[in-house]
């Protein structure tokens, strides 16, 4: 949830690293998780659904 929220911020793969003291490439593995599951191609898409959703609002 944390990462999916950084994202709906707009924060690369790289920002998301720093802000969760993980490396990038862990970032981006969990991000590539995120649109698989949302079933999105984009981050602005996975963001929209995650609204749509709710998703945001528990994080």
């Amino acid at each position: 949830m944390e990462v999916l929220g950084l994202v709906a911020e707009g924060r690369s793969n790289g920002q998301i690293a720093a802000a969760l003291y993980i490396s990038p490439k862990t970032a981006s593995v969990h991000v590539s998780n995120i649109l698989a599951k949302l079933n999105a191609a984009t981050r602005t898409e996975a963001a929209a659904q995650a609204h749509r959703l709710g998703l945001l609002n528990a994080a």
